[in-house]
């Protein structure tokens, strides 16, 4: 079993809306089957699902271990933009899932991870995301940063909780934006009813993300994005939430698939932190991929 304490910093919240939000791959129902079982409590006493949390409330979650997935080390290319003996940054390429999940076993970053680093990973976050210290979507190609020891680990993630750890997008929007640059400043949630997906709301986690026009082209804009906060999803949806999509995201952006489009035309360009050992300031650019000059070529004519 294991235990999770956590705080709200709201008040007013239902427990399972707020365990599900909270909890990593919980969702609503799973979190009221929790509370059923008596395996939630609120301040040392069993809570009900329809409880309401305060703030500063300590709610103890005990969840059952998952099921251990055999994550092996697989012969896969990487593209190896920095790597020393503490972390290591690669240029994921679109449709590859970072770590293995239900439906996708292995072929994921982390078990190419493993071919190419063996032992040398961070074990904090378990065996089946060694090393892993902030993700990108599936179908988002760019950089990605990977902890080698869980001291690097540790740095980064701090980096990443006080932002310092930059990351900076690129991406082709549906419809011209008015301005040459603006700033994004909605919190995110899961959505209600759809888990998979997150939506602007009032009661989530600030999310900001900061915008400027790189080049416009009829009826779609190329921007540069850098993320302030990095919440999941949250360029997809904060570009959908003000009227423009990321082109090809048929999650936020609507079903009918861009043609010669896999995925959305999204892409994590640079990357700056601060090295874990060191101090240094490292700063990792990679070239935007085939599939998003392809289409830029097309828009351009």
């Amino acid at each position: 079993m294991t235990s999770l304490t956590l705080t709200p910093e709201e008040s007013g919240q239902r427990i399972d809306q707020y365990l599900a939000e909270t909890v990593e791959a919980l969702t609503r129902s799973g979190a009221q089957k929790l509370l059923d079982s008596g395996s939630v409590t609120v301040n040392g006493k069993s809570a009900k699902k329809n409880a309401r949390l305060t703030r500063g409330d300590m709610v103890r979650v005990e969840l059952r271990d998952p099921e251990p997935i055999d994550v092996a080390p697989q012969n896969i290319p990487l593209d190896v933009m920095y790597e020393d003996e503490d972390v290591i940054v690669v240029n994921k390429p679109v449709g590859m899932v970072v770590h293995p999940a239900p439906g996708h076993p292995d072929g994921t970053l982390v078990n190419a991870l493993l071919y190419a680093c063996g032992d040398s990973l961070s074990g904090i976050n378990g065996t089946l995301r060694p090393g892993i210290v902030h993700r990108i979507d599936r179908d988002t190609s760019g950089l990605i940063i990977a902890a080698k020891n869980d001291v690097a680990h540790l740095a980064l993630s701090e980096q990443l909780q006080d932002h310092s750890l930059a990351r900076t997008y690129e991406a082709v929007v549906v419809g011209n934006l008015r301005e040459e640059h603006g700033t994004v400043d909605a919190p995110l949630a899961r959505h209600r009813t759809d888990r998979k997906r997150m939506a602007v709301n009032a009661e989530g986690k600030r999310a900001v993300t900061h915008w400027n026009v790189l080049n416009r082209y009829p009826g779609y804009t190329h921007v540069e994005c850098r993320l302030e906060t990095g919440r999941t999803h949250q360029i997809r949806v904060h570009m959908a939430y003000i009227g423009h999509p990321v082109l090809g995201d048929q999650v936020y952006g609507g079903k009918k698939p861009y043609p010669g489009l896999v995925g959305q035309c999204l892409h994590a360009r640079r990357l700056a932190f601060r090295h874990p050992r060191s101090g240094d300031l490292i700063q990792v650019e990679c070239p935007l991929p085939e599939y998003f000059e392809k289409i830029l070529h097309k828009l351009d004519r």
